[in-house]
């Protein structure tokens, strides 16, 4: 994660956005009313689909169950 203030951020906005795109840095942006955070499209788009996966019943548990399964026991298929 990088920090950095307002200022900081007009003056390189072009390399910070760079960074956030190319290397998914996040970037936190303190301001005197609070702080912003930047990050990649990839990145938000990666956090939405966690949150609507993680909102279907049942499906974090089949997730977890899914990491721990050998590979032994998958069931090979076609698309």
């Amino acid at each position: 994660m990088t920090n950095t203030n307002v200022t900081n951020l007009r003056k390189n906005l072009f390399e910070y956005l760079n960074s956030a795109i190319e290397f998914n840095d996040i970037i936190n942006v303190n301001t005197k009313k609070g702080n912003a955070i930047i990050i990649s499209e990839q990145e938000y788009n990666g956090l939405m689909e966690t949150l609507y996966l993680s909102s279907i019943p049942g499906m974090k548990e089949r997730l977890i169950e899914g990491l721990n399964s050998k590979i032994e026991d998958c069931e090979e298929f076609e698309w």
